[in-house]
């Protein structure tokens, strides 16, 4: 017993003693944390060089695109064949993907040698192996790597394989794919893995990919979405970058191989050389009386007798001693026991370093991709195929370790590959086939918005028959665009002068302004202003609480200014449809936007205001107009542009005025002069003139309106529709299984809840999509990339629509103004106010350039209003109050 412990003792001495000499000894292959964060660095800097367009000619890691563009999300289906030619075997592989309740995978497959003469051989006898092999008559057909044989380098190997079918002739096949090894491990792990975005092959040799962001890939058109970049890692360092971590083994075997120079970091790492590079270090040690008292024997001497899966035996725990004198023994040297301590030791070291090397090169990867997400900590995962991964003892466990210490922001699974390069292959192929159906649906269902020229020349044409209708006495009462009078009948000329009150209601906030206005060289307008709420239950309630609250509004403000004590005149900017006699009369036609105030509608607001003034007695007001928020607009830019007689509104609503001649509007008397129409646009297509191109998507949006069947053009192109046209068109494309994995959340099932906001930002995005994701996520969907690109397009799809709707309206109006004026070239400007003009960021350019299609002899200056509600009120009571003085 004593024996035993003494005997136990010497070896564990014996063996601490041994390591720590070897650790020495191969000091150059133990890296520090530091500097593995530093490697990492280094093979960062050359994925950038990879993607780059300039950098990637000189380049070592080629970062070559593979043209994947998206990984399984589970709807694929079909049957597939796949080709896997990749070394000495050659196998072909019937892939049936089903997905009925739980999505399948069933594969039969066969392998055939490939006889060396063929893959040393001629490109010819390539393709004859290809037509002397039996091939299921499937769907699709992979090839998924080619030989090295000559005549194959630098040519198509779908071309190569398309001949020899079509020579032999017996059957047909669609080639869709070409599939890198490590593309297919990638692809069956995200089969079963929808977060897989990367694959690794670590085994006789190693290679990475991953989904790289299109907007960094030089190599290829496009800027949105991913595709999978195949990093051939393999070379990283061929350009001296791994010159100080290099060791005189590493040298040794580069020298010998058939590739001087090239792969370095393959040969460093890979299967295919650690055994070699433990031969190596094994004879310097013995011939350095290290080892084996000095003993070399000719096969110890002999490249290749010392193989990788000897290092994998050794490394092992239990029986790794026992391997180890077995094994040096088949290479003719007598081991004592602290000879296979001290291999052993070797082996680990080698093995170690490999992995770490690979952790450090695997965290590159990783940190690109949470540095492209954006997001603070990256949950994803990896997949992995590979002998030297699934053989060797422990290496798995080292690599996850070192990567989790490399990458300590990020939650990696690692998910190992089951027939990665067939079955990923023929999963390239499911996503490519499932991709295509599914890109010919949407654009089926996008089509109807995507309307033509000659359409958009129809509306035009329609919309002047509606403005002819409006204005007409005998058509006026059953038209749908009324073409108000606004008893506006003069643009500002400059003489404007005084201090006016202007109120603004037009929603659920209330302003109250005053606008100073001063005449002469300088011209200046000065306001000041104060925003008040209007309660839902005074929106809602009786008109006389409506009106007490305004005149309640209008005296804290005289309060806050110090002029209740003058009576001011007053523009009153009413921005309902409303029906005006006179300039400071208006009839309250119907509300909108919410309001629903008792005793309003058929009534004078004007007369309403008065009333409540009147019933507070504390200040008295001279109303001399009611203004509508377009004319408002179109008042406030002709100020500072005299050829603005057009005004719009592109916002939650949707309207236009402009400066009509008083002959053709047969509703008021008189024929000398203009006078401004408030068009009422919205209401186009009320009577069914535009149903040929409403699709389902707008019915369903009417539908469920307060409105139903009124406001029918503003319900195809104002702000306060299209977020909901866009969350119908969502919710049909994930019920047919193209979004968010067919799960429709019960945020998206609430109506409005996709504001039109939204569309701005998502087509605003130019960040790797993520403000599309950060929206999406909002509403409750758990979102890819793929279906982050189909919601942009959506909006993009329905935003241009209504630009372009918007547009073609614009150009009937200032055609109009044109042919009125007997012009056969004019210039005009028009004033705009709106939300979706300003903040989206391509309907203003959509909607100018239809203008110009549809309107070539009309040159059109688009004019941005700034605070066309208020300051547009004061000065058309200040007009308002020249014209009445001129009268008088």
């Amino acid at each position: 017993m004593i024996a035993a412990q003494l005997l136990a003792y010497y070896f564990t001495e014996l063996k601490d003693d041994k390591v720590k000499k070897i650790d020495k000894y191969l000091y150059a292959m133990r890296f520090s944390d530091e500097t593995l964060m530093d490697i990492m660095k280094r093979f960062r800097r050359e994925l950038g060089n990879g993607l780059g367009r300039d950098t990637n000619p000189t380049a070592t890691v080629k970062m070559l695109p593979t043209f994947v563009r998206s990984i399984p999300d589970g709807s694929e289906k079909g049957d597939f064949i796949a080709l896997d030619l990749g070394g000495s075997a050659f196998r072909i592989l019937r892939v049936k993907v089903s997905h009925e309740k739980k999505q399948t995978v069933q594969m039969e497959s066969q392998i055939y040698d490939t006889p060396e003469d063929i893959i040393h051989g001629s490109g010819t006898r390539v393709r004859g192996t290809f037509q002397t092999l039996t091939v299921y008559k499937c769907l699709k057909v992979y090839l998924s790597l080619c030989t090295d044989s000559s005549g194959v380098e630098g040519m198509d190997v779908v071309t190569l394989l398309n001949k020899a079918i079509k020579k032999r002739g017996d059957y047909d096949a669609d080639i869709m794919a070409v599939v890198n090894d490590t593309v297919g491990t990638m692809m069956t792990c995200g089969f079963d893995d929808q977060r897989c975005e990367v694959g690794i092959i670590i085994g006789t040799g190693t290679n990475a990919c991953y989904m790289e962001e299109l907007r960094h890939i030089d190599l290829v058109e496009g800027d949105e979405g991913r595709m999978c970049i195949n990093t051939e890692w393999g070379a990283f360092g061929d350009n001296g970058m791994l010159e100080d971590i290099r060791t005189e083994f590493d040298r040794e075997i580069d020298r010998g191989s058939l590739n001087p120079g090239k792969q370095l970091f393959e040969k460093m790492v890979s299967g295919m050389y650690m055994g070699e590079l433990v031969r190596l270090i094994l004879v310097k040690m013995a011939k350095e009386g290290f080892l084996f008292e000095g003993r070399i024997t000719p096969e110890l001497l002999t490249k290749g007798k010392f193989e990788t899966k000897h290092v994998s035996s050794i490394e092992k725990n239990k029986e790794g001693l026992a391997k180890a004198k077995d094994i040096l023994g088949r290479l003719g040297v007598e081991p004592s026991a602290d000879d296979c301590v001290a291999v052993q030791h070797v082996c680990t070291i080698v093995s170690h370093r490999s992995a770490n090397l690979l952790a450090a090169t695997l965290g590159g990867i990783l940190s690109r991709l949470k540095d492209n997400k954006g997001n603070p900590r990256l949950r994803t995962t990896v997949g992995i195929d590979g002998s030297l991964y699934k053989m060797h003892p422990q290496y798995a466990r080292r690599l996850h370790k070192t990567v989790r210490r490399l990458v300590p922001e990020s939650d990696v699974r690692f998910l190992l590959s089951e027939s990665g390069s067939s079955k990923g292959a023929a999963m390239v192929t499911a996503v490519a086939y499932r991709l295509a159906d599914q890109r010919r649906q949407i654009t089926e269902t996008l089509a109807e918005f995507r309307l033509t020229s000659d359409q958009l020349l129809e509306v035009k044409k329609r919309m002047r028959t509606e403005i002819q209708n409006g204005l007409g006495k005998k058509t006026h009462d059953s038209a749908t665009i009324k073409m108000w009078p606004t008893y506006v009948l003069s643009t500002p000329d400059g003489s404007e002068n005084g201090d006016f009150l202007a109120l603004d209601l037009g929603g659920t906030n209330f302003r109250v302004l005053l606008v100073k206005i001063r005449s002469g060289k300088r011209r200046t307008v000065e306001m000041h202003n104060k925003i008040y709420a209007i309660p839902m239950e005074v929106m809602q309630g009786t008109g006389e609480e409506l009106f007490d609250h305004i005149v309640q509004c209008i005296s804290d403000f005289l309060d806050y200014m110090g002029m209740k004590n003058t009576r001011l005149p007053l523009g009153f900017t009413f921005s309902f449809p409303c029906r005006q006699t006179s300039l400071d009369v208006g009839i309250l036609v119907t509300w909108t936007k919410g309001f629903k105030a008792t005793d309003c509608e058929g009534e004078d607001v004007v007369g309403l205001l008065r009333e409540g003034i009147k019933r507070r007695e504390e200040f008295d007001l001279d109303v001399v107009a009611v203004v509508n928020d377009t004319v408002g607009t179109m008042m406030t830019c002709a100020y500072e542009e005299p050829t603005c007689e057009v005004g719009l509104i592109a916002g939650t609503g949707s309207n236009a005025c402009y400066m009509e001649e008083m002959r053709n509007i047969e509703v008021v008397e008189g024929d000398v002069g203009r006078m401004c129409v408030n068009m009422e646009w919205g209401a186009f297509g009320d009577n069914g003139c535009l149903d040929d191109i409403r699709t389902e998507y707008d019915r369903a949006v009417d539908d469920f309106s307060l409105n139903l069947g009124k406001q029918r053009y503003e319900k195809m192109c104002s702000g306060m529709y299209l977020g909901e046209i866009v969350r119908n068109i969502l919710i049909d494309l994930t019920k047919r299984g193209f979004l968010f994995r067919g799960q429709i959340s019960e945020t998206l099932k609430t109506r409005g809840i996709f504001e039109t906001k939204f569309l701005s930002q998502i087509e605003s995005d130019r960040l790797a999509l993520l403000q599309v994701r950060s929206i999406l996520q909002q509403l409750g969907l758990d979102s890819t990339c793929d279906d982050s690109i189909i919601v942009k397009e959506v909006c993009g799809t329905v935003s241009r629509r209504a630009a372009q709707l918007c547009g073609a309206g614009m150009a009937a109006v200032v055609d109009k103004i044109r042919e009125n004026r007997g012009l056969n070239q004019m210039d005009i400007t028009v004033g705009v106010d709106g939300t979706l003009y300003k903040l989206h960021p391509h309907f203003s350019g959509i909607m100018h350039q239809t203008v110009k299609e549809l309107a070539p002899k009309c040159n059109v200056n688009f004019l941005l209003s700034e605070d066309g509600s208020g300051k547009g009120a004061a000065l058309i009571t200040a007009v308002g109050c020249r014209m009445r003085e001129q009268k008088s």
